[in-house]
């Protein structure tokens, strides 16, 4: 026990750390923020136009894939952050010091969660401008934003694997978004995954992404329940598989990053 909060105690240090750089380099944090703001006005105003879903306002079925897509890619900045802390050698001191390896991790990933959060404020705040509207308890709108963060949580320890197994933040960057680019765009983060090709439709419908997004917009009341929804188990308990799959990757990729961050500390 002495050593789990020796840990948690250690990661509140370091999650302070890299709050504090935010702080001092808030240029992170606004181009952070700007991308997703471009993909609300360019969705909302160019490509709405021309997307139909059946019984919803586009704004409205667009918000819950922007948030998803946004805490996805904010998540990426876990892997480079921590592959910009050894190169430049941050990582060697860290070791120095009397503290548990494990914090270095748990703070950088925390600290994203508070990034993420930040940005998903700036987000919701976006979507009411473009017509978007909560239409559910806060209960369940707390809860979806809970769900999405603790998604971003999950995909931060996968990356956090990815900053430590390679030796420069680009190539942090230029991996995840050849995997997460697809990963947000074949869901049903910005149409519905009726009208895809058969494979296709099949890889949207179990797509985690497609599940979190699914489970964002009915916890925001953002769906019509004369529209069905496809027939299939995922997305029909999609908060149910969400916190499946993310608690699998947690317990995947907590222990791989723990392991390779003792790894690359030695080199």
């Amino acid at each position: 026990m002495n050593a789990v909060t020796s840990a948690l105690a250690d990661g509140a240090v370091i999650t302070r750390r890299n709050l504090l750089k935010i702080k001092r380099v808030p240029d992170v944090l606004v181009f952070s923020t700007l991308s997703p703001i471009m993909f609300v006005l360019l969705f909302a105003y160019v490509f709405g136009s021309a997307i139909q879903v059946p019984g919803v306002n586009y704004r409205e079925f667009l918000m819950a894939g922007i948030f998803v897509q946004t805490v996805v890619f904010g998540a990426t900045w876990t892997g480079a952050s921590l592959a910009e802390d050894l190169q430049k050698g941050i990582i060697d001191r860290f070791r120095t010091l009397p503290m548990s390896g494990s914090a270095v991790l748990l703070g950088r990933t925390a600290a994203d969660v508070g990034i993420n959060l930040v940005t998903f404020v700036v987000m919701a705040a976006t979507g009411l401008l473009v017509g978007w509207r909560i239409r559910s308890s806060p209960a369940e709108a707390i809860l979806a934003v809970l769900l999405l963060l603790t998604f971003a949580y999950a995909i931060s320890w996968i990356m956090a694997v990815v900053g430590l197994s390679v030796r420069t933040p680009e190539v942090v960057n230029n991996a995840s978004f050849i995997v997460i680019f697809p990963l947000t765009f074949i869901a049903n983060t910005f149409v519905p995954t009726g009208n895809l090709p058969t494979v296709v439709k099949a890889i949207a419908e179990w797509n985690p992404v497609s599940a979190v997004t699914q489970a964002a917009r009915e916890l925001f009341g953002n769906t019509n329940p004369a529209v069905p929804v496809p027939d299939t188990w995922a997305l029909r308990h999609p908060v149910i598989y969400s916190l499946i799959w993310s608690g699998a990757a947690l317990a995947v990729f907590m222990p791989l990053a723990i392991h390779q961050y003792r790894r690359a500390a030695s080199r």
